[in-house]
C-alpha cells in the first residue's frame, strides 16, 4: 500500500501535470462554447433549415454509394472507365425499379389493402383463440390489470391505416410538403451520386486540405476507420435484409400463408434494425397465422425459426461478418436510446452512428493517452485490455 506521502506526491503531480491541465482547459473551452451556443440557437436557425434540407439527399447518396462503389471499383480493375461504368450500372438500376414498380407494386398495394381491411377481424379472432388457450377468466383479468384492449386498438389502427391510403391527398397538407421532399430528394440524389462516384478519389484529399499538416496523417486514418465501419454496416444490413425477405416470402408460399409477399415486404424492412427488427416484424404474421389455423401457425413458427437461424449462422457472418465490433446488448440498448431521442430516424441510424463514435472517441482517448503521460505501457496492464 502506497504511503500518505506517496499519495501526496502523485495528487501534486497530477494538479501541476502541464499536459493535464491543458486538457482540462480544453474541455472547460468546450463547454463553455456549448453553453454559449445554447443560448443563442436563434443564430443557427439558417443553418439548421439547410441541413435538414441536404440530409435527406446526403443519406440516399451514401447508402447507394457504399452498395454501388465495389461494382464501380471491380470493373475499374478490368479496364472499363469510370464513367462508362456508372452509367451502366444507372440503366440496370433503371431496369430494376421498373420491374418493381410493374410487377411487385400493384400486388403489394392489393395485398396490403387486403390486410388492413382484414386486420380488425384478425384481431378480434386471434383475441377468442388466445382466451380458449389461456381460458377467459384470466384474459379478462389480464385486460383489467393492464388496461389493454386488443380490439379497440386494432380497430384504431386500422381506420387510421385506411383514411391514410383513401384520403392521402385531401389530408393536409403536410404530407403533400413531405412527399414533394422525399420526391426531389430521389430526384437529385442520381447527380450527387454520379460525381461522388467518379471523384470519389479527390474527396479525401479535398477534406484533409483543410486540416493542419500534422494532423492529416492521423484523421486520414480515422476517415478510413470510419468509411470502413460505414460500408460494412450499410452493405451487410441492406442485403442481409433482402435475404431475410427474399427467404421469407419463398418459405411463406410454400405453407401457403396468405398475404405472404407484405409480410415478406415488411419482414426485410424491419431487419434493417438489428435485433429488434424481427421481433417486431413476426407480429402480423403471427396474427395471420393464428387465424388462419392452428397448423399454420406451427408451420410458420418454423419457417421463421429456421430462417432466423440460418440468417444468424450463415447469411450474417459471411455477409457483415465482425467488422463492426459491437457487442450485441450494446447494439440494443444504443437503438432504444436514439429511438427515444431521434423517433424512427434515429432506431435506422443507431448502429452506424454509434460505430463513428465510437471511432472518433477511441482515437482521441489515443491520442490522449500518448500525449498525457499519465499512462504507463507495461505488460501486465495489456493484457487486461480486451482484444476487440
Amino acid at each position: 500500500m502506497p504511503s500518505s506521502r506517496q499519495l501526496t506526491e502523485r495528487l501534486k503531480f497530477m494538479l501541476l501535470n502541464q499536459k493535464l491541465f491543458t486538457f482540462l482547459l480544453i474541455l472547460l473551452m468546450i463547454g463553455l462554447n456549448i453553453f454559449i451556443i445554447s443560448k443563442i440557437t436563434f443564430v443557427f436557425h439558417p443553418l439548421k433549415i439547410l441541413i435538414e434540407t441536404v440530409f435527406l439527399p446526403i443519406l440516399l447518396t451514401g447508402v447507394a454509394y457504399y452498395l454501388l462503389n465495389p461494382i464501380v471499383e471491380l470493373l475499374e480493375k478490368y479496364r472499363v472507365k469510370r464513367v462508362y461504368s456508372i452509367l451502366a450500372l444507372y440503366l440496370i438500376v433503371a431496369g430494376i425499379i421498373t420491374l418493381i414498380v410493374t410487377a411487385v407494386i400493384p400486388p403489394l398495394r392489393e395485398q396490403i389493402k387486403g390486410l388492413i381491411d382484414q386486420f380488425p377481424d384478425f384481431s378480434r379472432e386471434a383475441q377468442l383463440r388466445f382466451e380458449d388457450l389461456i381460458g377467459s377468466e384470466y384474459f379478462n383479468q389480464f385486460q383489467q390489470a393492464t388496461g389493454f384492449d386488443a380490439a379497440s386498438i386494432t380497430e384504431t389502427f386500422s381506420s387510421y391505416a385506411t383514411n391514410i391510403l383513401n384520403n392521402a391527398w385531401s389530408s393536409i397538407g403536410g404530407f403533400v410538403g413531405a412527399l414533394t421532399e422525399t420526391v426531389l430528394s430521389i430526384i437529385v440524389v442520381p447527380f450527387i451520386l454520379f460525381y461522388l462516384l467518379k471523384d470519389r478519389r479527390k474527396l479525401a484529399p479535398y477534406v484533409l486540405g483543410f486540416l493542419p499538416t500534422k494532423l492529416r496523417n492521423r484523421s486520414f486514418t480515422v476517415m478510413l476507420e470510419m468509411n470502413h465501419q460505414i460500408s460494412s454496416y450499410i452493405r451487410g444490413q441492406i442485403l442481409d435484409s433482402l435475404c431475410v425477405g427474399l427467404l421469407l416470402y419463398i418459405g411463406y408460399l410454400i405453407i401457403g400463408l396468405d398475404y405472404s409477399l407484405v409480410l415478406a415486404v415488411v419482414a426485410a424492412c424491419t431487419s434493417v434494425v438489428p435485433y429488434l427488427g424481427p421481433a417486431i416484424a413476426i407480429a402480423p404474421a403471427l396474427v395471420v397465422a393464428m387465424v388462419t389455423s392452428p397448423v399454420m401457425l406451427l408451420k410458420m413458427v418454423v419457417v421463421w425459426t429456421v430462417i432466423q437461424l440460418f440468417e444468424g449462422k450463415v447469411i450474417t457472418p459471411q455477409i457483415m461478418g465482425k467488422a463492426m465490433r459491437i457487442h450485441p446488448i450494446t447494439i440494443i440498448f444504443v437503438i432504444l436510446t436514439a429511438g427515444k431521442l431521434f423517433g424512427i430516424l434515429g432506431i435506422i441510424l443507431a448502429v452506424p452512428g454509434y460505430a463513428i463514435l465510437k471511432v472518433i472517441v477511441t482515437h482521441l482517448f489515443r491520442w490522449f493517452k500518448s500525449r498525457s503521460g499519465l499512462y504507463e505501457s507495461s505488460p501486465e496492464a495489456d493484457d487486461l485490455v480486451p482484444k476487440a
